[in-house]
């Protein structure tokens, strides 16, 4: 698999903001990706040295379509939570106040 398609997105929320302040950052990555290969992404694109990496798979929800009222599912997804050393950030999850 292509390092360059193992990671898609940060995940941003209440819940993820403060576990960045922590040292502890959340994201989408792809479904087939090893826990290897997110951290010599991690690696690659963001200079950092994860220490622990924890993943969990998710089921797409079932969405309704308005007009039809027809259900559509959503693709099914992954989601990693890194640990870093001491020190270090991801400058990507820092909000300026």
């Amino acid at each position: 698999m292509n390092l360059r398609d193992v990671i898609k997105r940060p995940v941003i929320t209440e819940k993820s903001m403060r576990q960045a302040s922590g040292g502890q950052y959340v994201f989408m990555v792809d479904r087939r990706a090893t826990k290897s290969e997110i951290k010599k992404a991690l690696k690659d694109f963001f200079q950092v040295h994860p220490l622990k990496i924890r993943t969990m798979k998710f089921k797409g929800k079932i969405k309704r379509v308005k007009k039809y009222q027809r259900q559509t599912t959503l693709s099914d997804w992954k989601k990693a939570i890194v640990s870093l050393k001491e020190g270090e950030k991801i400058d990507l999850f820092e909000m300026s106040e």
